[in-house]
């Protein structure tokens, strides 16, 4: 029975002040939509991992796809020929010896520093270095999510981090919640990205979500967590930008002097040649995978590959992403000078070190995992403002449907749900600053958290 039209104005309203205030996202769907996926992630691998014979899949792709060209590249070095795998013909060769002749082409993108990696999981058999970065990685992932759930609350500066901790998994409600984050945690749709492509999103957030937990206490470690994350350089263009603008000299010194280390030893250990070939290889890179689209436009989320699957030209796509980098580094800069809760700066500049990058996949999506984490302890101790829960858990899903949906409609996911979050993030930042120019200072007093927040 069709409604009437007065009917359906009430259905619509009723909607909408759901999805405005959240009241639909109780802890009870939160654990019944993140189990469901859990244990539809868990049975997909096994099922995969079953049907598979020698490491190969029904489709004829390795194990964890991605990961073969690391594995291949490790095996390169520990023969002595460390340029080979920047090569695409020699790279592939390799993967086809290992792999079989029918394997598709994995190609190798990062630069020289990641062959340490490579070449320390190159020691062993294929599936037991899978299984090694995966746990290790994961594990890493993990304690990371959970120092956020424990960081002290700061509302910005080093000067304002009491000692204060959230009471989101401290003793008084960790045995309540402590399943809850880890399932959440697990079940992240990213998650499962990552380890079906055997990727390094894990290693990725882990980093930048621990070094953004203890930049304040430890801004040196911070940077040094920071600097690590050179392996992956197109990450490298928001984060010095936050730690200049708020001041983080220690921080950024540490990150600095762990790069330097880092290029001096890969240096030392593959020569020049090894940087040539990088160099080189990335001239190949830029044109085929990323301009021509040779990866998938559907499969990357950036302004600049959104640009290229609806037919922009080049020359457009690449101002689109200039203009959104000019944008979102002003922006961080604001909210990093400003009296916005750290929180807030943090989960601000995750999301916007994925969005600056016109090369980034939905496994890279990984990053977004300290961002949730971090809007949620704000949200649970000041209260979520309008909208905020429910672009969270459109943001907590988006990896599961970016890909996909992009490429059966070219309707993008990834971006759009990435700059709601960031613009609320803003919006919540600014009311903020407003409060404290009245004098109202954020830490006036000691934020409460409450579990019970999740039900409401």
């Amino acid at each position: 029975m069709a409604l009437s039209h007065p009917e359906q104005g009430r259905v619509m309203n009723r909607a909408h002040i759901m999805l405005r205030n959240g009241n639909w996202l109780t802890r009870e769907r939160i654990r019944l939509v993140a189990m469901a996926l859990l244990l539809a992630s868990a049975f997909g691998l096994l099922y995969l991992f079953a049907t598979a014979h020698d490491g190969i899949d029904r489709q004829g792709r390795p194990l964890g796809t991605d990961f073969s060209n690391v594995y291949a590249a490790g095996t390169y070095v520990l023969d002595g020929n460390v340029t080979a795998p920047f090569d695409p013909a020699q790279q592939f060769a390799r993967e086809q010896a290992i792999f079989g002749g029918t394997t598709q082409f994995y190609g190798w993108h990062y630069p020289p520093y990641f062959l340490f990696v490579a070449a320390a999981l190159g020691t062993m058999p294929y599936g037991l270095a899978l299984a090694v970065w995966q746990a290790v990685s994961l594990a890493l992932y993990l304690f990371a999510i959970r120092a956020i759930l424990h960081m002290p609350l700061c509302d910005g500066g080093a000067a304002a981090c009491d000692g204060r901790h959230s009471d989101i998994v401290s003793p008084g409600g960790e045995r309540a919640l402590r399943p809850l984050w880890l399932l959440v945690a697990l079940a992240f749709p990213a998650v499962l990205v990552n380890i079906g492509h055997g990727q390094n999103g894990f290693l990725t957030a882990a980093l930048i979500g621990g070094a953004l937990v203890i930049l304040d206490r430890r801004p040196i470690l911070a940077g040094v967590l920071l600097g690590l994350l050179v392996y992956k350089p197109q990450y490298g263009l928001m984060i010095p930008v936050a730690l200049v603008a708020s001041g983080r000299w220690r921080a950024f010194a540490g990150a600095a002097a762990t790069i330097v280390i880092l290029t001096i030893a890969a240096t030392l250990a593959f020569g020049p040649a090894a940087w040539r070939a990088f160099f080189a290889a990335s001239e190949f890179t830029r044109t085929v995978v990323l301009e021509q689209g040779n990866t998938g436009w559907y499969k990357i989320q950036s302004f600049f590959s959104w640009a290229r699957m609806w037919g922009a030209p080049l020359a457009l796509a690449y101002t689109l992403q200039g203009v959104a980098i000019v944008a979102l580094g002003i922006t961080l800069v604001r909210l990093w000078r400003s009296n916005a809760a750290y929180p807030l700066k943090a989960a601000a500049l995750c999301i916007a070190a994925i969005l600056a990058t016109p090369y980034s996949l939905d496994y890279d999506m990984m990053v977004l995992a300290p961002a949730i984490a971090f809007l949620t302890i704000d949200g649970l101790a000041r209260g979520f403002g309008p909208w905020e829960k429910t672009a969270l858990a459109a943001l907590w899903l988006a990896p599961l449907l970016a890909r996909n949906v992009a490429e059966a409609t070219l309707i993008p996911l990834g971006v759009p749900s990435m700059l709601v979050v960031f613009a609320l993030i803003v919006r919540r930042a600014a009311q903020d600053e407003s409060c404290a120019t009245g004098g109202a200072a954020l830490s006036a007093a000691a934020p409460s958290y409450d579990i019970a927040t999740f039900t409401s």
